[in-house]
């Protein structure tokens, strides 16, 4: 067997190994009189000036990228975060009622809101603080951002079902306004600017 066929063979149990492997690993696959040594050495020296090195990591051996290489490399991920349904169900009354305050959110949930779900949907850049409403306290009002817009791709808000279309289509049972329980025919428009 020839010595090229021989790196070949060490080059492509490298690149497809899950993990580094030591050279009493790679010497199983090779045939006799090609030592695994001398052929990651040889390896080793190839891949000197490329974009991927063969590096020793204590007594086994993989590929790696180039540390030089690093700057550009790099890249920006988008992290996914799942909502919870407090968060979603938050979003959801500040799209359909903006602007409206944390407290008319709890009342309309029925329940108190945490500080962590506006929090949630503030980092996600969905809503910001809009301006404080004119009564006591002068309490923030919040409203959806751009950004919320431009993740589920809509030009502007009017281009959101409106809850009459939710509530024809199943999607919604029942919505209360002012206190009372309203049904398809009796719910208001859709969202407010």
């Amino acid at each position: 067997m020839s010595r090229d066929l021989g790196k070949r063979i060490v080059e492509a149990l490298l690149f497809a190994a899950g993990e580094p492997l030591d050279p009493g690993t790679i010497q199983a696959h090779l045939p006799g009189g090609l030592h695994a040594a001398d052929l990651l050495d040889e390896l080793m020296r190839d891949y000197e000036a490329r974009g991927v090195r063969l590096e020793r990591h204590g007594t086994r051996f993989a590929f790696r990228t180039a540390p030089d290489l690093a700057p550009y490399l790099e890249r920006e991920q988008v992290q996914s975060r799942r909502l919870s349904k407090a968060a979603l169900e938050t979003l959801a009354i500040i799209v359909y009622h903006q602007p409206v305050t944390r407290a008319e959110i709890e009342e309309i949930r029925g329940v108190s809101l945490s500080k962590g779900t506006l929090d949630l949907l503030l980092e996600t850049g969905w809503v910001h603080p809009r301006g404080r409403r004119e009564a006591p306290g002068r309490p923030v009002t919040w409203v959806t951002t751009q950004t919320f817009l431009d993740h589920f791709d809509l030009a502007s808000l009017d281009d959101l079902p409106r809850i009459e279309e939710l509530l024809q289509v199943g999607l919604l049972d029942r919505i209360e306004v002012g206190g009372e329980e309203r049904g398809p025919a009796e719910a208001p428009g859709g969202p407010e600017a």
